[in-house]
């Protein structure tokens, strides 16, 4: 097995890096990696649907979509990320306790009890610690968890709070659970370096045939062509999101604005605004307008930009328009 210190830390190259290591390489791998702040989201969820988007906006968090799915998740260089690939009968492939089990016996051997508990989850004393998910590619796996080691709670909770009457759709929702760090409860003092290499020791002492592998050149570059055609566009990490509703009302200095949109494959098929505001021209021009475009803030930002807004909304501006659409 091939034993793999991922030193990169763009969200979008490594997880190009799983997809990479899953389907071209052909032996089995384990991964070591760590994100910049990151929403990584599931294969089958509403990406919008899961990301407070204004925080994630303002914090400059990257967001992407995975291979695998479940539920979103938050990075940032606090987390360990592990990522095994396998080859096998089917059958064996979808074993989460099995693939988690060489992290749990690191974190039992620091002196914090760590348990697998439910469908997909590692947890100490009640709380989560990581989230596993996994996805098939013809008799082979790729298993992956998010470890949190030191990540900042406040930016998980915050850039995953979404108000759940935006959305109406039959997307894969995320389920909040109490969450807590390992650091905090082992009996170790170390930081997430010296935590990586307690792993990646456990599993090069433990897995015979495993080995240290370091990405070639011509790997890095498959995998940088992976990360721009696919894993950066808009395309594969909102456009690929299951068809929904969108319903927003906001107070502006004009008065109530209500925005509603149906979208399909991330394209707004149908705009209604709503409001108590006054109106020169009438909104039906701006309506119109926002029908068969992303639902993507640069690309309504620059339709807008061809109106004069003030004499379709009084005292509303293209900002307000693009807070109710979002």
């Amino acid at each position: 097995m091939l034993c793999i210190y991922h030193e990169s830390t763009d969200p979008y190259f490594n997880v190009a890096t799983d997809e990479y290591i899953l389907k071209y390489l052909q032996e089995d791998c384990f991964m070591l990696w760590r994100n910049d702040n990151a929403i990584i989201v599931g294969k089958y969820q509403n990406t919008l649907s899961e990301i407070n988007y204004d925080y994630v906006k303002a914090n400059n968090i990257a967001v992407v979509r995975r291979i695998s799915g479940g539920g979103a998740v938050y990075h940032d260089l606090g987390n360990l990320n592990f990522s095994f690939t396998k080859t096998g009968k089917d059958s064996s492939l979808t074993d989460f306790e099995k693939f988690t089990r060489p992290i749990v016996e690191v974190i039992r051997s620091l002196g914090a009890d760590a348990r697998f508990e439910g469908k997909n989850d590692l947890m100490i004393d009640g709380k989560k610690i990581a989230g596993n998910a996994a996805h098939i590619h013809k008799n082979k796996i790729l298993h992956h968890g998010c470890l949190l080691f030191s990540s900042e709670m406040r930016n998980v909770s915050e850039a995953l709070k979404i108000n759940p009457v935006k959305y109406i759709d039959k997307a894969h929702k995320s389920v909040p659970k109490r969450v807590t760090n390992i650091s905090e409860h082992i009996k170790v003092p170390m930081n997430v370096a010296d935590f990586t290499k307690r792993i990646m020791d456990y599993v090069l002492q433990n897995f015979p045939g495993s080995r240290l592998y370091t990405f070639s050149d011509e790997d890095k570059a498959l995998i940088q062509k992976l990360r721009d055609e696919k894993y950066a566009t808009h395309e594969w990490n909102y456009g690929r999101s299951p068809d929904y509703n969108f319903k927003k009302a906001i107070r502006t200095k004009g008065g109530l604005l209500e925005m509603n949109l149906e979208v399909k494959k991330g394209v707004i098929e149908k705009a209604k605004i709503f409001g108590d505001f006054f109106s020169e021209n009438g909104i039906e021009e701006i309506e119109n307008a926002l029908t068969n475009i992303n639902h993507e803030e640069g690309q309504i930002r620059n339709v807008l930009s061809k109106y004069e807004i003030h004499k379709h909304f009084s005292n509303i501006s293209v900002d307000d328009l693009i807070e109710a659409i979002f």
